[in-house]
C-alpha cells in the first residue's frame, strides 16, 4: 500500500490498473486499488489538502474496502471507484448488454449534446438522471442498449469564451489573429478544456458508451452537415433571402430566438450595454408629433426606441378609427430629412393604445416589417453590423445607436415636436451570450423552407407514428408545426460549419468574401443519424437508426426536437425515434427560475460533495455578475443555504430528481430535501449490514424455498413493488417508481419485516423446528435484499453495486459480475403477490399501531420491562381470532408486548385495561394492573 501511495504522489497522470479478475469476490483487492486511485484523483482534482494525501491514509482506504462494510454509509467511499470498473468491463457497450436468455430487441437513445463550453447545472442533472435510469432499466431487461454520448460545438458560446480568453491573456481580438489562426485557438481550447462536462457526466453515473462519443465538428459529422445542406439546397428547400433577423452588434451575427433572453421591465430602468460606459435608459415611452403635409395639423405617435424614427417610412392607423378618416391619402413630413411618408390604414393597429397612430419602421421592427410588405413601403436600414447609424442625415450619421437615442430626443425637443416621456412596462430582448441588446436588422441570410417538413412532422404525431409524452405538450407541438415559419440557419461567426455556398462579385482577388457558418441547431438536427456515419452506409446506422426514444426538456421541443423530426424525415425518410419524453424544468424551492443573479443556480457536484456558504459566495465572485447583483445573490444564498449544502452523494441526488419528476412543467427542488435520500441510503446500508450478519458466512442462497407466514407478506409486498416499478418505467412515471422502492425498503422491509423476524433468528438454535424456520427466513431476507437492490439499481447505481457485491450469489459461476448487467426484476419472475395476505397484514399493522398509540398515551416505553405487558384483543368473530393467533408473534414483536391474547366476543376482558378501537373487527385492551392489583404508574418519559 505504501508503495502504491508513494507512486501516486509522484505520478501526476495516474491511470487505474487493469482488473485482475472478473469474479466479484476474487476482484475485491484489485477493486481496492481502483478505489484508492479514484480517491487520490478526486482529492487531487478538488485540491484537498491534509491527511488524505499520505501513505497511512491510503492504507486505511484499502483496509476499508477489503474489510466488512463500514459502520455508516459514505457517498465518497461508495462512489469513488465503481464507474471506472463499469467502463473498463464494457458494461455500457450495446454488445455487452445482450442477454442470450431473454433478448428483448434494441434500445437506442442519443444524448441531447451539451455545449462544449458547458458545465452541469441541476437541469443537466435531471436530464441525465432520467436518461440513465431508463438506459440502465432497458439494459437490465436484456435489450441491446446504446446511449450515445456527444458534444455540441456551440458556435456562439465557444467563440465568446475563446475571444474573452484571448483578450484577457494576450490583449487581442479575433480580428487581430485572423480567421484561420483564431480557429486554431478554438481547437486548442477545445482539446484542453472541452471534455470537462464529460467528466461531470461520469460523476453522475451516466452509463454512456464513451467509445462512440461524437463532437459535432468531427470530420464524420461535418461531412454529414455539408451533405445535408447540399441536398436540401439542390431541392430548393434551402434558399437565400433578405429579411429581419435577431442581430447582436457585439457578436456581429444573427442569433436564434432561443439565444434571446426576454428581460421584463416594470418601467424606467438603466441597463448596462456592451460598448457603452454609461448605462442606457429603457422602459420609457416617448411621444412626438409628425406634421401633416400642407397643413398645421399634426399626428402624435409613441415609441420605446426613439432612435428608430430615423428609419420611419409611414404612419399607420386603424381603418375603423374615426379620428383619422380625413387623413386618407395624406402624407406626414419627416423632421430631419427630406422624406414624405404616407398615412396607411391597417388592421394591426390597436386603436385603444396611445393616440391610435403608430410609427412604421419596416427595416427595424417585426410587426412593422409585415406592414411594410402589405403596403409596399420603403425599407430603410439605419444600422450597420456594429450598431452605428447609416443612411441618416447629419449629425446622426455614424453615431452609436444609443448615443443617437439621446441626440434624436434632444433634436425633437429643439424643434418643438417632442410631447412627453413616461414609464412603460416592456420586454427588452437581450443576447444571452453577449448581453447586448438585440436589434431587429434587415440582412441577407440562408433559410430553410419548413412548410412541408412541418406538416410531415405534425402528421407523424397526429397519426400516432410519433408519440409525445406527456400529451399536454401536443397543443404546443401542433401550434408550432401548423404555423411554422422558415428557419434562418446562417450565422456570421468564425467557429462552426462553413456554409458550402459562394457568390462572389468582387473582381479584386485580395478581397475575400465573408463566409457564414450554419446555426448550431442545424448540426444538432441531424445528430441522431450523423453520429452513425450518414450519408454513408454502416452497420451502426442500420442497427441503431431510427432510435427508440428522445428524452429532453420541454423548453427545446421546437428548437431541437422538431428539427430532428423534420430533418430525419427529409433526409432519411424515417422518424429519428418512436417516442419523445419531455421532462419538467427545474426551479428553486420557491418556484423561481434558476438565475445566476438570484444566486440559486446550483452545480450538482456541489450537492454531491457538499459546499460551504463561503464556497457558494466564492463562486459568485468568479462570475461576470454586476457587483449589485453579486450582493443580491449572496443574500439569496444565505437565506436558502445558511449552512451551505451538505454532502448528499450522487445516488441521493439522482433519486431525489426522479422522485420530483411528475409529468408537469416545473419542479420546485429544495436542495436540502435531497439530504433525506442520503439518510435513505444509510438505511439501506444498515439493513444490508444487519442482514449479512444474520445470514452468516456460510449462507448459500436457494433457488426455491417454502415461505412461512410472515415471509408470505414481505414477498407479496416485494412482488407488488416489482409490478409498480415495471408499470412506472413503462409509463415514465418516476415518482411511482421511487415511491414503490422507498416504501418497500423503508416501511415494509426495515420497519416491519426485519423487526418481526428478529425473534426467529434469536431462538434459531433452540430446536430443529426453529432452525428450519430461521433457515427459511434467511432465504426470504436474502431474496428481498437481492431483488430490492436490483429494483433500485437504475436509480442508485453506486450504492446498489457496493451492496450487491457483498451478497452471495445463487449461481456463482453464471451470475453476471455486476448488478448493472443483471436482469431487472420481472412480474413473471415473482408471483408471490397475494391480496389476501396483504389484507391480513394490513389488519395486523392496524392493531400494532393502535397498541403503540395506546402505550404512548400512558407513557409506556418499549425499553421498560415492566411495561411489556399482556395485550388482550377483543375480536368480533372466530375468523378474527384465528387471524390474530396466526400473526401473534408479529403483533407481539412489533408492539413490544409480553403476550397477545385474543378474546372472542363473549369472553370478558380483565379489569384494569386501557381500551382503544383498532377496527370494526377488533378492540385493543392494554393491561395496566400489575403486582397484586396495584395500578402501575408509568409516567416516565418516552
Amino acid at each position: 500500500t505504501a508503495v502504491i501511495a508513494l507512486s501516486l504522489l509522484e505520478n501526476t497522470n495516474v491511470q487505474p490498473l487493469p482488473l485482475l479478475y472478473s469474479q466479484p469476490k476474487k476482484n475485491i483487492a484489485n477493486r481496492a486499488v481502483e478505489q484508492l486511485i479514484a480517491q487520490f484523483n478526486f482529492f487531487k482534482a478538488t485540491e484537498v489538502k491534509g491527511p488524505y494525501v499520505n501513505p497511512f491514509s491510503f492504507s486505511l482506504l484499502v483496509s476499508d474496502v477489503v474489510s466488512p462494510l463500514p459502520d455508516s454509509y459514505s457517498p465518497q467511499y461508495v462512489e469513488a471507484a465503481w464507474y471506472p470498473w463499469w467502463e473498463k468491463q464494457g458494461f455500457f457497450k450495446p454488445e455487452k448488454s445482450v442477454s442470450e436468455q431473454n433478448p428483448h430487441g434494441i434500445f437506442m437513445m442519443c444524448i441531447p449534446p451539451p455545449n462544449v463550453t458547458g458545465s452541469l447545472h441541476l437541469g443537466h442533472a435531471l436530464t441525465n438522471a432520467i436518461q440513465d435510469c431508463l438506459t440502465r432499466w432497458h439494459r437490465m431487461r436484456g435489450e441491446t442498449t446504446l446511449w450515445n454520448p456527444g458534444c455540441d460545438h456551440a458556435g456562439i458560446a465557444t467563440q465568446v469564451v475563446v475571444e474573452k480568453k484571448l483578450m484577457r491573456e494576450r490583449g487581442m481580438s479575433r480580428h487581430d489573429l485572423g480567421r484561420e489562426n483564431f480557429i486554431q485557438e478554438v481547437w486548442k481550447w477545445k482539446n484542453e478544456k472541452g471534455d470537462r462536462i464529460y467528466h461531470q457526466l461520469k460523476k453522475l453515473g451516466s452509463s454512456l458508451d464513451w467509445d462512440r462519443a461524437c463532437f459535432t465538428m468531427d470530420p464524420k459529422l461535418s461531412y454529414a452537415v455539408q451533405e445535408a445542406f447540399i441536398r436540401m439546397h439542390e431541392e430548393g428547400v434551402i434558399y437565400r433571402s433578405k429579411r429581419l433577423v435577431n442581430w447582436s452588434c457585439t457578436l456581429n451575427s444573427a442569433i436564434s430566438d432561443i439565444e434571446v433572453d426576454k428581460r421584463e421591465l416594470t418601467g424606467r430602468t438603466l441597463l448596462p450595454v456592451p460598448g457603452y460606459k454609461e448605462k442606457v435608459e429603457f422602459g420609457v415611452l416617448v411621444s412626438f408629433a409628425y406634421k401633416i403635409e400642407g397643413s398645421d395639423e399634426e399626428v402624435v405617435v409613441a415609441t420605446t426606441r426613439i432612435e428608430t424614427m430615423l428609419g420611419d417610412t409611414a404612419v399607420a392607423v386603424h381603418p375603423a378609427d374615426s379620428r383619422y378618416q380625413h387623413l386618407k391619402g395624406k402624407m406626414v413630413l419627416h423632421p430631419f430629412c427630406d422624406r414624405k411618408m404616407p398615412i396607411v390604414f391597417d388592421d394591426f393597429v390597436d386603436m385603444s393604445f396611445g393616440t391610435g397612430a403608430v410609427k412604421i419602421t419596416p427595416a427595424h421592427d417585426h410587426n412593422d416589417y409585415e406592414v411594410g410588405v402589405r403596403h409596399n413601403l420603403a425599407f430603410i436600414n439605419i444600422l450597420d453590423e456594429n450598431g452605428l447609424l447609416i443612411n441618416v442625415p447629419p449629425p446622426f450619421l455614424g453615431m452609436k445607436r444609443f448615443e443617437a437615442r439621446k441626440a434624436v430626443l434632444q433634436a425633437l425637443k429643439d424643434r418643438g415636436q417632442f410631447k412627453e416621456i413616461k414609464d412603460n412596462p416592456m420586454v427588452v430582448p437581450v443576447c444571452s451570450r453577449s448581453k447586448d441588446i438585440v436589434e431587429p436588422l434587415l440582412k441577407p441570410q440562408w433559410y430553410v423552407n419548413c412548410t412541408d417538413m412541418g406538416k410531415q412532422a405534425a402528421d407523424a404525431v397526429r397519426e400516432g407514428r410519433l408519440k409525445i409524452i406527456p400529451d399536454h405538450h401536443l397543443k404546443t407541438w401542433f401550434n408550432w408545426m401548423d404555423n411554422i415559419r422558415d428557419w434562418c440557419i446562417s450565422r456570421q461567426l468564425w467557429w462552426g460549419h462553413r456554409i458550402p455556398a459562394y457568390f462572389v462579385t468582387v473582381n479584386d482577388p485580395s478581397v475575400k468574401p465573408g463566409e457564414d457558418v450554419l446555426d448550431t441547431w442545424f448540426s444538432s438536427g441531424i445528430f441522431p443519424f450523423s453520429i452513425f456515419g450518414w450519408p454513408n452506409e454502416s452497420e451502426d446506422l442500420n442497427v441503431f437508426y431510427p432510435g427508440t426514444l428522445l428524452e429532453t426538456g420541454h423548453d427545446i421541443l421546437f428548437f431541437w426536437v422538431a428539427r430532428m423530426v423534420m430533418m430525419g424525415l427529409k433526409l432519411t425518410g424515417k422518424l429519428p425515434f418512436k417516442e419523445v419524453y419531455l421532462h419538467a424544468v427545474v426551479r428553486d424551492a420557491h418556484g423561481r427560475k434558476m438565475s445566476k443573479s438570484l444566486g440559486n443556480v446550483i452545480d450538482p457536484l456541489d450537492v454531491i460533495t457538499g459546499i460551504s456558504l463561503e464556497g457558494l459566495h466564492a463562486q459568485l465572485m468568479d462570475s461576470n455578475l454586476d457587483p449589485l447583483e453579486v450582493e443580491k445573490a449572496k443574500q439569496g444564498q444565505k437565506s436558502d443555504y445558511p449552512n451551505g449544502i451538505p454532502e448528499c452523494g450522487t445516488d441521493a441526488l439522482r433519486f431525489a430528481l426522479c422522485a420530483y419528476t411528475s409529468q408537469g412543467r416545473d419542479i420546485n427542488l429544495d436542495v436540502n430535501r435531497i439530504l433525506g435520500y442520503r439518510h435513505f441510503c444509510n438505511k439501506l446500508w444498515n439493513a444490508v449490514k444487519f442482514a449479512m450478519k444474520t445470514l452468516g458466512d456460510n449462507f448459500v442462497p436457494s433457488e426455491k424455498f417454502p415461505p412461512i407466514v410472515s415471509d408470505r407478506w414481505i414477498l407479496s409486498r416485494l412482488s407488488a413493488a416489482v409490478g409498480l416499478c415495471d408499470a412506472g418505467f413503462k409509463a415514465y412515471d418516476f415518482p411511482a417508481i421511487t415511491t414503490a422502492i422507498y416504501n418497500f425498503w423503508l416501511y415494509e422491509l426495515c420497519d416491519v419485516y426485519l423487526e418481526s423476524v428478529k425473534p426467529v433468528f434469536g431462538k434459531a438454535e433452540e430446536d430443529s423446528a426453529s432452525q428450519r424456520q430461521a433457515m427459511v427466513c434467511r432465504q426470504t431476507l436474502y431474496t428481498c435484499l437481492e431483488v430490492g437492490l436490483r429494483l433500485l439499481s437504475p436509480l442508485m447505481p453506486f450504492v446498489t453495486e457496493e451492496l450487491y457485491q457483498r451478497l452471495p450469489r445463487r449461481r456463482p459461476q453464471s451470475d453476471p459480475p455486476s448488478i448493472s448487467v443483471t436482469s431487472y426484476p420481472d412480474t413473471k419472475e415473482f408471483c408471490w403477490h397475494s391480496e389476501e395476505v396483504d389484507r391480513d397484514m394490513e389488519f395486523v399493522m392496524t392493531v400494532v399501531k393502535t397498541i403503540r398509540s395506546l402505550r404512548a398515551d400512558y407513557n409506556l416505553t418499549k425499553t421498560r420491562a415492566d411495561c411489556k405487558m399482556t395485550r388482550y384483543l377483543h375480536c368480533i368473530d372466530s375468523a378474527t381470532v384465528s387471524l390474530v393467533q396466526k400473526y401473534s408473534l408479529q403483533i407481539q414483536t412489533l408492539s413490544y408486548s409480553q403476550a397477545i391474547i385474543p378474546l372472542t366476543a363473549n369472553q370478558p376482558v380483565p379489569e384494569g385495561c386501557a381500551v382503544a378501537i383498532a377496527s370494526d373487527r377488533c378492540t385493543v385492551n392494554l393491561m395496566l394492573k400489575v403486582r397484586a392489583g396495584n395500578l402501575l404508574n408509568c409516567a416516565w418519559s418516552l
